[in-house]
């Protein structure tokens, strides 16, 4: 049965071979078996040595890798967290996710829809279908609504650039639309994905100077001081 190979114990062998070549009497060797032995204690020595240096190579390897998966799953925490205060917040609060309601039956269903798919996180399809449904109701009382979730999907699918864009373009026609504040949040969550740090600054500060009474405004100032 093979023996796993170890560090330590590699040393001491080592240290032990040495000791007994070293101790044995002159007379036991010729210089020639005696050179023999001295190099071939060094070849081992040295592929020992050799070995302990590729492992710790390999276990550098595999703690900056776990330092990487630790960063990558605490940034999908951080966005899941954040998708579901959105959510939560503007969402659930206003019942079907808008905030009025139209009397056309089939403007009101085509933006059920793609509500259905961003409650389902399906953000991709959802993005797609708000975009459909301002190129067909460009005018519709639901169109800000639409296009904060438009907005919304995009930064979920990592689309950040075009979240941001979706977004500041609604804040811009309407500040003081009730989702403004929210739709600013993502669109600085956005913007530090894109490490756009100073753009981020701004939108948060934006927040908290122009909507202090909005609930986004308490995030935002969590987010700033992150930032600082």
């Amino acid at each position: 049965m093979s023996v796993p190979y170890s560090p330590w114990r590699a040393a001491l062998y080592a240290a032990a071979l040495s000791l007994s070549v070293l101790s044995m009497p002159a007379h036991a060797f010729s210089d020639d078996e005696a050179r023999r032995a001295i190099l071939d204690l060094r070849q081992q020595i040295k592929q020992m040595n050799d070995r302990n240096q590729q492992a710790r190579f390999q276990l550098a390897d595999q703690i900056e890798s776990m330092r990487h998966e630790i960063t990558s799953l605490r940034g999908q925490i951080e966005r899941l967290n954040f998708e579901l205060e959105v959510a939560k917040r503007s969402g659930q609060e206003d019942g079907p996710g808008a905030s009025v309601q139209v009397s056309n039956p089939q403007e009101q269903a085509a933006f059920e829809a793609p509500m259905q798919q961003f409650r389902g996180g399906q953000y991709q399809e959802a993005a797609a279908g708000f975009a459909g449904f301002l190129t067909t109701y460009p005018e519709s009382q639901l169109a800000s609504d639409a296009r904060f979730y438009r907005g919304s999907s995009l930064y979920a699918s990592k689309d950040f650039a075009s979240a941001i864009k979706e977004l500041q373009s609604l804040v811009q026609a309407n500040p003081t639309d009730p989702r403004a504040p929210d739709a600013l949040l993502i669109v600085a969550a956005s913007q530090i994905e894109q490490n756009q740090l100073d753009g981020a600054k701004a939108s948060l500060q934006r927040i908290v100077k122009e909507y202090p009474q909005s609930a986004a405004a308490e995030t935002a100032k969590n987010r700033l001081e992150l930032l600082q």
